[in-house]
């Protein structure tokens, strides 16, 4: 396995070598025709029912699930994190197909991708799942040195990823998927049991469902072409100016990630009138044809280079690439335009408080949006440092507010929140330095700025 990783890391390192000036030229970059992003609406079809079984025989379901919850002040996996009624995200993952697998009695496996960080917690907690009907495969992602920034060379002392070595190694983000996947021997096995295609997606985006509409235009295609890549796009708002968007390049559907925009062009890129979609990293791709390309060597991808400063203050250089930036080395490539249903990634204790709240139901592990809601949209929230770790947001919260007809609200320091407390509107609290705020049980808020200090204890 190591010299895989290594002859990986070498072409990637090989490739940074050789890159010669920008990796896209904006005047090259051209609108992606009408008929490759098509809209969900065009592919929904009526009476689903008799033939979901063999296109779910098809597919194989794949997470990624390398990344760690510190962000989020959390040790361990991020997948373990708890977000809704004692639910983790891998349970709800779990539920999810399970919930498909007896409802149509079918067999669709799930893969978790894992990263040297997440493998051991991960696999300690399949253990659970023994008795649910959901076969559960894992693989591990590589394991890459971390560089010098200034000399460029690995900082690691030797193989190990314990002790002082820990910090020399990182798993490459996402697009090393393909290699992985393919080196596991995992893509061979269910090409052998007639699997055609991989959902794949991140574990906290708890949109990401298997949905069999697309499923359907995947094998059933309407101009009897199949595609090998699908990509889920969405209708870009104000909070998603960063993500990454669709365009034709050389003739070919392409990625376009806020890193590759040249410094000029960086307002361009975040406008909503000329990028209206984004990526939402959910992607349908052929099997056959990830096989046939990496035994072709012909995956491509642009590198991302990711600067880090270590806990001793060493900076170094981190090589990573993206699995949806390998789409332009796919045939027939397409982008589906999705509802923002299908994009609800949880990367801050402020998603956390929206996927825990009344704004959302749960059955069957998904996730969907109470019918009380008069608006489709989801609110803006913006919970201050004072909520960033989870244990911090849960102490501050004796229950999660209502917030069914909440439109934005921003929290900024010393906080906390009685039961029962109902948002509308635009509601703003501010506690300055030293200051605190107690937002007293049952208490509603309808457009309204609190600030100053308001303490309410026990008697």
């Amino acid at each position: 396995q190591m010299k895989k990783d290594i002859e990986g890391f070498q072409k990637l390192f090989r490739s940074l070598l050789q890159r010669r000036g920008p990796s896209v030229e904006w005047e090259k970059i051209q609108k992606a025709p009408e008929d490759s992003i098509q809209s969900y609406d065009k592919i929904q079809t009526q009476g689903l029912l008799g033939d979901v079984p063999p296109l779910l025989s098809k597919l194989v379901v794949v997470k990624l699930n390398g990344g760690l919850g510190t962000s989020m002040g959390c040790k361990g996996p991020k997948s373990l994190i708890s977000v809704r009624n004692e639910n983790t995200f891998l349970d709800l993952t779990v539920l999810q197909i399970e919930h498909l697998n007896r409802t149509y009695g079918t067999d669709v496996p799930l893969v978790l991708m894992n990263s040297f960080n997440t493998d051991e917690d991960t696999k300690k907690i399949l253990q659970k799942y023994r008795q649910s009907r959901v076969k559960i495969y894992t693989f591990n992602q590589s394991r890459y040195p971390r560089i010098d920034k200034e000399s460029l060379l690995p900082i690691a002392k030797g193989l190990s990823v314990s002790g002082d070595n820990a910090e020399a190694w990182y798993p490459p983000g996402h697009g090393d998927i393909y290699a992985s996947f393919y080196n596991s021997g995992l893509l061979h096995t269910f090409l052998q049991e007639g699997k055609e295609y991989v959902f794949v997606s991140n574990i906290d985006n708890l949109g990401a469902t298997v949905d069999l509409n697309i499923l359907r235009h995947l094998l059933n295609p309407p101009n009897g072409r199949r595609c090998e890549f699908l990509m889920e796009v969405t209708d870009k708002t104000r909070a998603d100016v960063k993500g990454g968007t669709l365009i034709q390049y050389d003739g070919k559907l392409r990625l376009l990630e806020i890193a590759q925009v040249p410094k000029a062009h960086v307002d361009e890129f975040k406008s909503v009138t000329k990028f209206k979609i984004f990526n939402t990293n959910n992607l349908w791709i052929s099997l056959a044809a990830i096989e046939r390309l990496q035994k072709e060597n012909a995956i491509n991808m642009e590198i991302i280079l990711n600067p880090k400063t270590l806990d001793d203050g060493r900076n170094v250089i981190q090589l990573e690439t993206a699995v949806g930036a390998a789409i332009k080395c796919f045939e027939n490539a397409l982008g589906i335009n999705v509802p923002r249903s299908r994009f609800l990634p949880v990367k801050t204790t402020s998603d956390l408080m929206l996927v825990m709240s009344n704004l959302y139901s749960l059955n069957a592990g998904s996730l969907t949006m109470s019918e009380k809601r008069e608006f489709r949209t989801v609110p803006l929230v913006k919970l201050g440092s004072s909520f960033t770790k989870v244990q911090d947001y849960l102490k501050r919260l004796e229950s999660i507010p209502d917030i069914l007809e909440l439109d934005h609200l921003t929290v900024s320091g010393d906080v906390t929140f009685g039961k029962h407390v109902i948002l509308k509107g635009t509601v703003i609290i501010i506690a300055n330095h030293g200051d605190r705020i107690d937002i007293p049980p049952g208490a509603v808020l309808e457009n309204k700025i609190v600030s100053g200090n308001l303490r309410i204890l026990d008697h």
